[in-house]
């Protein structure tokens, strides 16, 4: 009890990782599917991190603008956001989610994209 005392921010914090590590996966391995079912691919960074570098058949839509681009976004088709790192991919799922969209997916680095489709 005494090193879940002193170590409980590391051990949340690992925990954590491990969850957006093992959902990431299980996200790349429902992809194909997904495309399948016409998925849209979300890019949520702002328009200068899309410009920089993005996985080809992503849109831009900037977490920052997504409530307001809602009618951009089907509620009929798969929805597979990314970001930089997982975190605003993270909380645009939960603005869709609040939304009434229901099939949505945080892939978390744009990056996993790449070569995949």
């Amino acid at each position: 009890m005494e090193i879940i005392k002193n170590y409980w921010p590391l051990i949340v914090l690992s925990l954590w990782f491990s969850y957006k590590w093992w959902n990431s996966k299980k996200v790349i391995a429902m992809l194909p599917d997904l495309k399948n079912k016409g998925a849209l691919f979300i890019d949520v960074r702002s328009q200068g991190e899309f410009a920089t570098g993005c996985a080809p058949g992503t849109i831009n839509i900037p977490l920052q603008e997504l409530q307001s681009r809602l009618n951009e976004v089907s509620k009929t088709a798969p929805v597979v956001l990314c970001c930089a790192s997982g975190t605003r991919s993270g909380m645009a799922k939960m603005v869709l989610k609040k939304n009434g969209y229901t099939d949505v997916y945080n892939i978390g680095t744009w990056t996993k994209f790449l070569n995949r489709i």
